[in-house]
């Protein structure tokens, strides 16, 4: 395995500045955003296409600092029923993958998007219940009209490039937010797509990521580090569909946090252990999200736990087997 950070929590400072300091804490990889939902702060792939000598300083300074490339992420919505708005994120995700192609990386990390409920609609809909029957109906539409036929077409276009893998993001509001998602998206359009396992999503809706890890196994493809607290309080009286926003953090039933703060060293240690289990040997990637804590107090201590609870080391033969 190997620490990594997604660099976005880091937009505020140069590309340079922000691999000296991940370099300087004790990483090993950077996940770089380069369009959608992350933005481009650190990295517009048009620009680097278009011009070797960016490109070339865009990598040398990766090199500079000792870093690898985890993944390009790119997260967006490229089923959104607003036509304008799925087309910058479709050119997105393709310009991150004609990137990735250009720089030897192979895995690109997304979300599966969320189509309307009808042809006609507007905004996305997000379904969570089977019945009445028009929820049914929309899901039908969404992933046998939009989903399956789009992503058919992406993973053709990531093959033709040399991407290896599309890494979608379980996350509530989009079509794919748990591994029977995940899974049923993967065997409709192939093993290209495989899952961004990240346990902050999971955790609040009531999955333990150690069961998800070991059902979706060889298809987990990335690992996000981010923790959920979530609120015995609150939720006892809300539930855990809570759409107050994130700076409500006193009301809310759950809330994103650092690596440790929503749950324990051996919760952690244990996910580790069920990632080496199914062979998923790379890297884990902070994603901080904490709004109790400064960027970089909730980086370095999201840093330190994990450099306590990952799994660095090849195993070696079992000698006492």
């Amino acid at each position: 395995m190997k620490l990594s950070v997604f660099a976005v929590v880091l937009q505020d400072r140069s590309f340079e500045d922000a691999c000296r300091y991940l370099s300087e804490s004790g990483v090993q990889a950077v996940e770089i955003g380069c369009g959608g939902f992350p933005g481009k702060a650190h990295c517009n792939p048009r620009e680097l296409l278009a011009d070797a000598d960016k490109l070339r300083k865009f990598t040398e300074t990766i090199k500079k600092y000792n870093l690898e490339i985890a993944a390009l992420s790119t997260h967006g919505n490229p089923v959104h029923p607003d036509k304008a708005v799925a087309r910058q994120f479709h050119e997105d995700f393709e310009d991150a993958v004609l990137l990735a192609e250009k720089l030897g990386v192979d895995t690109v990390v997304t979300f599966s998007g969320c189509p309307g409920g009808s042809p006609e609609d507007k905004t996305p809909n997000w379904v969570t219940c089977p019945w009445p029957d028009d929820f049914s109906n929309i899901l039908k539409y969404q992933w046998e009209e939009v989903l399956i036929p789009y992503w058919k077409k992406e993973v053709e276009f990531v093959k033709a490039h040399g991407v290896k893998k599309i890494a979608l993001e379980m996350h509530p509001g989009f079509c794919v937010y748990n591994p029977d998602s995940l899974l049923r998206i993967r065997e409709a359009v192939g093993d290209t797509i495989g899952a961004n396992l990240d346990p902050s999503h999971l955790f609040w809706q009531g999955i333990d990521p150690v069961a998800a890890i070991k059902k979706l196994g060889k298809a987990i493809y990335f690992f996000h580090a981010k923790d959920t607290r979530i609120d015995p309080y609150n939720t006892a009286v809300t539930g855990v569909l809570d759409t107050k926003h994130y700076a409500d953090e006193l009301n809310r039933s759950w809330i994103f946090r650092s690596v440790g703060y929503g749950h324990s060293h051996q919760v952690w240690k244990d996910m580790m252990s069920a990632l080496r289990m199914v062979g998923y040997d790379g890297a884990i990637s902070i994603e901080h999200e904490d709004s109790l804590m400064s960027q970089n107090e909730g980086l370095q201590k999201a840093i330190e736990m994990l450099k306590n609870v990952m799994i660095f080391e090849g195993t070696g033969e079992m000698w006492w087997a």
